[in-house]
């Protein structure tokens, strides 16, 4: 796991963070990581608007719906081509 060193951190908030670990009966270092990990999780969300979201097609939502969406023609479905044939390779070269 990495280490983190933060300087020139305020008296005044060290003292609260202090404060804050004793309330919740932890250490000073837990009660950092957990504030970091609670303040970083909605990082991974998708942002769009200024907004986080949970999915890219929420995020694409935020920003084609104000202005009346969009459509979008899908071609027809057709039936596939006929897959491959390899019975009629040559064994080896």
């Amino acid at each position: 796991m990495a280490s983190l060193t933060i300087r020139k951190l305020d008296d005044e908030l060290k003292r609260r963070l202090r404060l804050r670990a004793a309330r919740n009966g932890r250490s000073m270092e837990e009660e950092a990581r957990r504030i970091l990990a609670d303040g970083l999780q909605g990082e991974t969300k998708t942002r769009a608007g200024g907004v986080a979201h949970d999915n890219v097609a929420d995020a694409i939502a935020a920003i084609v719906d104000p202005i009346g969406g969009f459509e979008i023609e899908l071609p027809e479905r057709t039936e596939g081509r006929e897959p491959p044939r390899f019975d009629d390779w040559p064994d080896d070269p």
